[in-house]
């Protein structure tokens, strides 16, 4: 045999070795309703990644890895249960059930086939493949969606029973693909729909401010659940409904009641209901004042209604005011959150509200740190106040920018020099 052939005979030989050892290690992660040890992936929102890792430690979770709009931690079936009822800024809680590599669109196919899919869900529940594909093996996004759910289906067939129906729309099982070039991660969404359907808002505004956000918000500016809060654009209350919740140590999805993982065929009720039964939930008030205000007596409406049902709705104080016409809402100081009107929602008077709005937190928000979340560049610029700080994140599809104002006796001239450095007896304060 030649060196060539000897060569090329042993690299084949490797190969099988290492598809064979990387079938063994995915059937290995198959068994995951008997593992003691879950890999478990929460979703968030791009520049939520640090707060939500900050909840998981209050939380009592350690050894948390930050991803890429996602952590990453290790836990049992109880965690799933207890991170959906508890997390504020997650998306969805994933939980990992194989992890491979592929060649070819068939090799995704083949590798999926020899899933057990049987052991995670009967046939008479619905499912769909949803999550993100970025890999040049594919000419189409979708495709590997399709090839995973026929290797579902095929699965159930393989095994005598009748396949079960794909519901793209409102699946009772969903299950999530992640490929990155030839690395394929597929995982249980044990949330279904994403976590910031809460349950508790019946009614929104033309522009919501989504919950996980807003929880994402209240988490980066740093509010300590003891300084006074105020909304001036408050909208459906979602931002104050959020804060009051965390103040008042209640779960956010205290309200929900759908969640996925009731659709697994692992499902342990007698867990799940120990984990909601533990749960806060009463309020009999509040370590600080929260209150807000909008224009819109429609809004104020809608916030009265989501307010209502909960345990925290009679100690959040909201009117029906212009943000010009309040004045000082709280004597000592607080803090502003605020996510104003912009884009479609303002037309051509963004610049003149914003504008009013820098000129009414100059007047009246005096011993404030004010945060403003918004899309519109231009009107931000408006504000006429100098941001302490700068993030980026988004609301929905749209790109944000969060920043901090901090309103301090006098104006800005007597703190910046004419190089817009801030002067140093006013260093101290910052």
């Amino acid at each position: 045999m030649t060196s060539n052939a000897f060569f090329c005979t042993n690299l084949i030989v490797f190969a099988n070795i290492q598809s064979d050892l990387e079938d063994e290690k995915m059937t290995k992660m198959d068994k995951i309703y008997d593992s003691e040890e879950l890999i478990i992936t929460l979703k968030t929102f791009f520049g939520l990644e640090e707060v939500l890792k900050e909840e998981l430690e209050e939380l009592g979770y350690s050894e948390i890895t930050i991803l890429n709009r996602a952590v990453q931690l290790k836990g049992e079936w109880k965690d799933i249960y207890y991170l959906n009822l508890h997390v504020r800024c997650a998306v969805s809680v994933l939980v990992q059930i194989a992890k491979f590599r592929i060649k070819n669109e068939e090799d995704l196919y083949n590798k999926a086939f020899k899933i057990d899919w049987t052991q995670y869900f009967s046939n008479d529940k619905t499912f769909a493949v949803k999550g993100a594909v970025f890999s040049k093996l594919f000419r189409h996004s979708q495709y590997p969606h399709f090839l995973l759910k026929d290797a579902i289906v095929d699965k159930f067939r393989e095994k005598g029973m009748d396949r079960p129906d794909v519901n793209v729309k409102v699946p009772q099982v969903l299950f999530d693909l992640y490929i990155q070039e030839s690395e394929c991660i597929v995982s249980l969404n044990t949330s279904g729909v994403p976590l910031f359907q809460r349950g508790y808002r019946e009614a929104v505004g033309e522009a919501p401010l989504n919950e996980v956000v807003a929880a994402g918000l209240i988490r980066l500016s740093g509010w300590d659940k003891k300084t006074d809060l105020y909304d001036p654009f408050c909208g459906s209350g979602t931002l104050l409904i959020e804060a009051a919740l965390l103040a008042a140590n209640i779960p956010s999805n205290l309200e929900r009641h759908h969640y996925a993982f009731k659709n697994f065929k692992n499902f342990q009720p007698e867990i799940w209901e120990d984990i909601y039964e533990k749960a806060n939930k009463r309020c009999t008030g509040l370590p600080c004042k929260i209150a807000g205000s909008d224009l819109n007596s429609d809004m104020m409406l809608k916030a009265k209604r989501n307010l209502r049902g909960l345990p925290i709705g009679r100690f959040v104080e909201i009117t029906t005011n212009d943000f010009a016409d309040v004045k000082k809402p709280f004597e000592n100081g607080g803090m502003m959150i605020s996510n104003p009107p912009y884009g479609e929602r303002m037309g051509s008077d963004i610049p003149e509200m914003y504008t009013a709005l820098g000129d009414w937190m100059k007047q009246e928000l005096t011993g404030f740190t004010c945060w403003i979340i918004s899309a519109s560049e231009e009107g931000l610029k408006n504000v006429g106040l100098r941001p302490e700080r700068r993030l980026k994140l988004y609301n929905g599809d749209l790109e944000c920018s969060f920043r901090k104002f901090t309103i301090y006796e006098g104006s800005k001239k007597d703190r910046y020099d004419e190089n817009g450095n801030l002067k140093e007896d006013f260093k101290s304060e910052d």
